[in-house]
């Protein structure tokens, strides 16, 4: 699956681990994620993210 890079700090997201603490379950992809979600290190929205390989 593809990873999320957050722009501003750095936080990558991984489908595979998810964010139990956000509330996002392991295997869900980014797609997915609620549009309300936020980087759990520095709380800037999903449009703040880009695709990495």
């Amino acid at each position: 699956m593809e990873k999320f890079l957050c722009t501003i700090c750095g936080y990558t997201y991984d489908p595979e681990e998810g964010d139990p603490d956000g509330g996002i379950a392991p295997g869900t992809a980014f797609e997915d994620i609620p549009e309300d979600w936020c980087c759990p290190v520095c709380g800037v929205t999903k449009a703040e993210f880009e695709s990495v390989q």
